[in-house]
């Protein structure tokens, strides 16, 4: 059935919404985030324990015993948010000044969701070799990195080289958080329609960072990679792909691993009787058309993830046969967005005070995300939870650093119950904390 334009209108008018209130609220409140105190200053003289006199004791007590480091200060609740701005969402190489919004905006997420300090720094450099200069420079002060919106493929060479050397952890969330929640949700959409992901033909449109960390995950987790075809912008990734072999090593890894009918062609080829295709590409709409997704084999599932704007509306691939559809926008069902992953998965990490984020922890992630969502009952638009959903946060958490001591990359072993308990008051705490300082209006309602 096809919808009315007033319908479609009302839905497009809808969508457009939070960007037009963006405009509004960003110069209003002239950026996201402050740095407030955590300490008491009951009157002037406890200056003297906060700095100095007092302050050399501790770091005495560092210099004696480095790791003393996590117990004196607030390293091991701070993560740095760390971008060149040369891919920000689906917006492209727009820059540090520019990419700073979303940088200041996943702090937020890091604060409200996570109970996690995060600074966000974005850099005046494109170099690989200076990001992961200065990333190692930045490593004493924090217990965490984010690196974000960085361009394919030097994405992946800097996250593997900061993650070789050094002793935190280093996350890419396009990579690892893009990958969790997708495999979250692409589990669960397959209990839903009743097929097994063993089984699963996979489209993927698109083989920047984000497709081939999900790929990797999504296998790891029981997809086939014999059924996944993948697409780049010159078309789908097999055998005969000679113009990558030699410049992009990921995306040849696919092409001589995965896609075993070896489809040739481009997105509509990739998708003909596909049971998933996961879309990570441009800004929409129009990527992908509804004829394609028609194709697709019965009880079809779409993820169309691209930022700001899906490949394909939602609206669209149900009238073309969808069963499930999910995006990267919370004012859709089915947020698939990394939002729900990187909060409870640094908690976890930090709780522990983590050496590195490992693919097996992304995992018990995106099984606990999972199993959070099938907890609450599932439904062809409840496939992940929401961000009202604050469970799923202590619960990754403890998933997460479970796997981290399970795995040998954990610096303390804290049991089950300790970690949920830290998890859950410092999540608490960091809500509370916003809901107090609206209630007294220092943070001010927004305009009208």
């Amino acid at each position: 059935m096809t919808m009315d334009k007033k319908t479609e209108e009302e839905l497009l008018k809808k969508a457009y919404e939070p960007a037009r209130l963006a405009m509004k609220y960003h110069p209003f409140y002239e950026g996201k985030i402050e740095i407030t105190a955590k300490c008491p200053v009951r009157n002037f003289q406890d200056f003297a324990i906060w700095y100095t006199p007092g302050v050399a004791e501790p770091c005495k007590d560092i210099k004696q015993n480095p790791e003393r480091v996590y117990d004196h200060t607030s390293k091991g609740n701070m993560v740095a948010v760390v971008s060149d701005g040369t891919r920000v969402l689906g917006l492209g190489d727009i820059g540090p000044e520019a990419g700073l919004p979303v940088m200041e905006g996943k702090a937020l997420l890091f604060k409200y969701l996570g109970g996690v300090d995060a600074v966000p720094i974005c850099l005046a450099t494109k170099d690989p070799e200076e990001i992961i200069k200065t990333v190692k420079y930045l490593a004493p002060s924090f217990g965490g990195i984010n690196l974000e919106d960085i361009e394919n493929p030097k994405c992946f060479e800097i996250l593997d080289r900061l993650r070789k050397e050094m002793d935190i952890p280093v996350w890419h969330d396009d990579q690892q958080g893009t990958a969790t929640i997708e495999t979250a949700g692409a589990i669960n959409a397959h209990k839903v329609v009743g097929k097994k992901i063993s089984e699963s033909k996979v489209a993927m449109v698109g083989a920047g960072a984000a497709n081939i960390a999900i790929s990797r995950v999504m296998v790891s987790a029981g997809f086939n990679i014999k059924n996944i075809v993948m697409c780049d912008s010159k078309g789908t990734l097999h055998q005969g792909r000679e113009d990558i072999k030699r410049s992009h090593a990921e995306k040849w890894f696919m092409c001589t691993h995965s896609n075993a009918e070896n489809v040739v062609g481009g997105i509509e080829e990739a998708m003909k009787g596909a049971d998933i295709v996961v879309a990570a590409s441009k800004s929409g709409p129009g990527v992908i058309k509804k004829e394609w997704v028609k194709g697709m084999a019965d009880d079809a599932i779409v993820f169309a993830t691209a930022n700001p704007i899906p490949e394909i509306w939602p609206w669209e691939a149900k009238e073309a046969g969808a069963r499930i559809v999910a995006t990267g926008r919370s004012d859709f069902p089915n947020q698939g967005n990394n939002s729900l992953g990187f909060p409870g998965i640094f908690r976890g990490a930090l709780d522990v005070r983590a050496k590195t984020i490992t693919d097996e922890m992304c995992i018990a992630a995106a099984l606990e995300i999972a199993k959070t969502a099938e907890d609450r009952g599932l439904t062809e638009e409840y496939i992940v939870p929401t961000m009202d959903d604050w469970e799923v946060f202590p619960r990754e958490a403890v998933a997460v650093g479970m796997k981290a001591v399970e795995t040998g990359v954990a610096r303390v072993k804290p049991s089950r119950d300790e970690l949920w308990e830290r998890a859950e008051r410092t999540i608490k705490r960091a809500r509370d904390e916003t809901k107090l300082l609206m209630d007294q209006k220092y943070i001010r309602a927004p305009p009208a």
